[in-house]
């Protein structure tokens, strides 16, 4: 039988507890940019609509700076090398902005160690994301040629971002027994299918994961997985499990942005988020909110 969130406890603090870092050690560690005549977003169909248009960073400027973000780490969202190449581009333009990026390489394919070493002698690649949760193979990350390129990113200074739903979960804890030296962050929280109700098997997976040290989470993408009328109270026990998993410093903020635009926009995300951290003491709320990105990804 699959047990209920727990609710906010009943002394917890009010949510609409105003708390903000200073701007200038903000990050948001996970935002999107994209050029639609591009042509390799395939996800990104016309249903869409909110989203389905070219996002700058011109357009994130005024939102992030309302939020009071300084940087950010920039993420792929097509699974190409020519993409990866247009966000590096994009982060050397970005005057300091785009401290980081996290690309795409096909880590399956014949060339891929050769294709990472030629992308990682730009220091603005920190990491790179294959989009697991679109692959039919749930199992894709225990594959043999796989986890040569992936033995390979420790050397290469590079990281590995895991963008995975429930179901990729196992896998994954699989593969991080199989690579010791690789620094993982899981995206999204996992994505739990918050709208569903369901919570059990996700935090069962989760607290697997956490028991690698070495992994952080990504505080982000979870109010696209919620109801369309979500509330902060239906995120807190998503939240809550999180930081119990992870604490406080294995977690990074990230807005999702543009993707955020379907489920409320960045500053109302934002403003959940300083509403779900209130009770955390001003050094905990500092490391989620920044700090933790910056020593992850070495943006400094």
């Amino acid at each position: 039988m699959q047990r209920t969130p727990s609710p906010p406890a009943a002394n917890a603090p009010s949510r609409t507890v105003a708390v903000r870092a200073p701007a200038r050690d903000r990050i948001d560690a996970h935002h999107h940019v994209w050029a639609l005549a591009r042509g390799d977003y395939g996800w990104l169909t016309p249903a869409l609509a909110p989203i389905h248009r070219d996002f700058t960073l011109d357009d994130l400027k005024p939102i992030r700076t309302a939020a009071g973000v300084a940087a950010t780490v920039l993420v792929q969202a097509a699974p190409t090398v020519a993409e990866t190449e247009f966000l590096l581009a994009t982060a050397r333009a970005s005057g300091g902005v785009v401290r980081g990026v996290v690309g795409w390489v096909d880590l399956a394919a014949a060339d891929a160690i050769p294709v990472l070493k030629r992308l990682a002698r730009d220091p603005l690649l920190k990491s790179v994301r294959p989009m697991l949760q679109d692959l039919a193979d749930p199992n894709w990350l225990l594959r043999a040629d796989v986890g040569r390129a992936l033995a390979a990113l420790p050397r290469l200074n590079l990281r590995f971002d895991a963008l995975v739903r429930p179901r990729e979960l196992p896998a994954l804890v699989t593969m991080l027994k199989q690579q010791p030296e690789l620094a993982v962050v899981v995206n999204h929280g996992g994505k739990p299918a918050i709208a569903r109700g369901e919570f059990d098997a996700w935090a069962d997976a989760m607290a697997a994961v956490a028991a690698h040290p070495r992994v952080r989470c990504k505080l982000s993408g979870l109010v696209t997985e919620a109801s369309p009328a979500w509330t902060i109270d239906e995120l807190a026990p998503y939240v809550e499990h999180l930081l119990a998993c992870f604490g406080p410093q294995r977690l990074l903020w990230g807005s999702d942005w543009p993707v955020v635009e379907l489920a409320g926009g960045y500053l109302r995300w934002n403003a959940a988020t300083v509403a779900l951290l209130a009770a955390r003491t001003a050094d905990e709320r500092a490391a989620i909110l920044g700090g933790n990105a910056r020593r992850f990804y070495g943006l400094d």
